[in-house]
């Protein structure tokens, strides 16, 4: 069967979508993986269907480069909103579901596009490091010269540890240089680097969100370019009313055969 495909990507993190609004797109493991491979594929990090659902402007669905579905993805959000947009579904303000619930997201000024994540109210010390759920589990770890790091190796270790193997985390290594934080991921699912994650980056930003309770907006830098994150701090760990904001742009429209 040939299909129209369109290819979307946001900081580096990118995308292959599908217009399922009349629902009879159906896809097995394999042709995810198939679709989602560099080499013999169109190639990326996920794919997601856009497509009706009854009380929302749309509904998101999102499976890895494994070929599985998967938890909330950040950046797949945003572009998927652009891909609304790109659609013809045009709102001041867009209501969609995904598999974490419900999310708003706006756009902005220069292809960005801003989503509001769940809330999150805890974060877990782990030897040192910081655990917290932003729609999907992350693992942030504070570093020095992250540039240098090797991501693959150090997060691919983390991932598969004992405490994490069985149903798998995303691993964050974080330098702080007080403007800005830096940000790199390896990422469950795509078992590799990505050039950035938008769950992950949220993660990261409330990790280091050390001042007093209150409106905050960090800065962030990726390997893909930049974000930005804003919440609500209203605890010692709790935070509310988070956007992320950055760029999501489209790259190319195709047919493949499936």
């Amino acid at each position: 069967m040939q299909m129209t495909f369109y290819k979307y990507q946001g900081t580096g993190n990118d995308f292959v979508i599908f217009d399922n609004r009349d629902g009879n797109i159906q896809f097995t493991e394999e042709q995810v993986k198939h679709i989602c491979d560099r080499r013999f594929g169109i190639g990326a990090d996920g794919l997601m269907l856009l497509s009706n659902k009854e009380g929302y402007d749309f509904d998101m669905t999102y499976y890895n480069a494994d070929g599985r579905e998967s938890s909330m993805c950040g950046n797949g959000g945003r572009c998927l909103t652009r891909f609304a947009y790109d659609m013809g579904i045009h709102r001041e303000k867009y209501l969609f579901i995904a598999v974490d619930g419900e999310h708003e997201a706006t756009m902005g000024e220069h292809d960005w596009v801003n989503l509001k994540m769940k809330d999150v109210n805890g974060i877990i010390e782990h030897h040192g490091d910081s655990v917290l759920d932003t729609g999907s589990p992350h693992y942030v770890k504070a570093v020095n010269e992250v540039m240098s790091l090797d991501v693959f190796h150090q997060g691919r270790e983390i991932r598969y540890s004992k405490d994490f193997s069985e149903n798998g985390i995303n691993v964050n290594f974080v330098e702080n240089d007080e403007k800005k934080i830096i940000v790199r991921t390896y990422e469950r699912g795509v078992e590799d680097e990505t050039y950035s994650c938008g769950t992950g980056v949220t993660a990261s930003a409330l990790v280091f969100a050390h001042n007093d309770n209150g409106f905050n907006r960090i800065e962030v830098q990726t390997k893909g370019g930049h974000l930005a994150v804003e919440f609500d701090k209203t605890g010692e760990e709790s935070f509310e009313n988070i956007w992320l904001c950055g760029p999501a742009t489209f790259v190319f429209k195709g047919e493949i055969r499936i």
